[in-house]
């Protein structure tokens, strides 16, 4: 009789376990039951605020839920992205970073969270090259002029950045390390600043992406003396890469991405992605962001974390290397 018992009893658990759905398959099919919310760590305006609101935009219908955008801003991104860190892994928080994202660990101190370990990769948006221009009014025609006399004097010819560890910041400081030379880096809190001194001619060049630039080349008021990707960029036609003007091998570029906390359940963040993917082919919104210069890249998960963790190692070395810091 007792065997029977117990007999019956493990039948009856075993059929309750068969019939009971694993716990993350049923949070992602009742995935999204809310609000979902993604994180812009920067304020509006930029590049990275209007990727977050066309990505809300456009998720709402095919989500069935409202999608918001919160501004969470400071410290190069790292405020809103130390949130985004800290959130449940339910797949309601998600955030747009920028390059800066890849530099902060290595110069912002005591960080709040450790991106390899709290931040999952869901998709590298895209990337874009950057620009070096000059004003109108100084006498090199290229970059390879500019490098020349940068040799003749080490550490005297300025150029402004948005600010210090800065992509671009950093990019000019491994140019001169492979061209054996270095620059004299003016930050800026911002591409507005830069822009305006840049078109004054109170600093003689400028680093930005050239969705950032070229309307000022454009305008006449600035010059563009070489592109930071490996091949030229159809924003700035007729301008040669840096590779190609005295810095073999070399390319930086900026780019976009979307995190979400570790831990978010592998098929919501397939379906995220799956979401991200049929956005960035419509027409509309290729045209939109090829317009500011952006190369869409729509990469799988694990790519982006692939990329990410070469571009964290990578300007760590540069970082520490020259002592940036900060602030300083």
């Amino acid at each position: 009789m007792k065997t029977r018992l117990i007999a019956a009893v493990a039948a009856s658990l075993a059929a309750s376990a068969l019939l009971a759905p694993a716990p993350v398959a049923l949070a992602a099919d009742a995935w999204p039951a809310k609000t979902v919310r993604i994180i812009s760590p920067f304020p509006p305006g930029g590049s990275v605020d209007p990727l977050a609101r066309l990505f809300a935009q456009h998720l709402a219908e095919p989500l069935g839920q409202s999608v918001v955008v919160e501004n969470k801003t400071g410290a190069a991104g790292s405020i809103g992205t130390a949130d985004a860190a800290r959130a449940p892994a339910d797949g309601y928080t998600w955030v747009v970073v920028f390059d800066t994202h890849a530099v902060n660990p290595s110069v912002i101190p005591n960080m709040s969270f450790d991106t390899k370990k709290d931040l999952a990769p869901v998709m590298l948006v895209g990337t874009s090259p950057m620009a070096l221009v000059a004003h109108v009014s100084q006498p090199w025609n290229d970059f390879a002029e500019m490098l020349a006399e940068a040799k003749k004097k080490p550490g005297e010819l300025a150029f402004g950045s948005v600010g210090t560890g800065s992509l671009g910041h950093l990019a000019m400081t491994q140019v001169g390390d492979i061209a054996g030379t270095s620059f004299n880096h003016i930050p800026y809190r911002g591409g507005g600043p830069l822009m305006t001194d840049a078109n004054g001619g109170q600093v003689p060049t400028a680093i930005g992406t050239v969705f950032l630039v070229s309307p000022h080349v454009k305008a006449g008021r600035l010059k563009p003396l070489a592109v930071t990707s490996s091949t030229p960029s159809p924003a700035l036609p007729g301008t040669r890469t840096m590779a190609e003007q005295g810095v073999p091998g070399f390319e930086a570029l900026a780019w976009w991405g979307v995190l979400a906390p570790a831990g978010t359940p592998k098929p919501i963040v397939d379906r995220m992605h799956a979401e991200l993917t049929k956005i960035l082919a419509k027409p509309d919104v290729k045209e939109k962001l090829s317009a500011q210069g952006m190369d869409i890249t729509a990469s799988s998960p694990q790519a982006f974390g692939d990329f990410l963790n070469k571009e964290i190692d990578r300007w760590a070395k540069v970082v520490k290397d020259h002592n940036i810091q900060a602030g300083k």
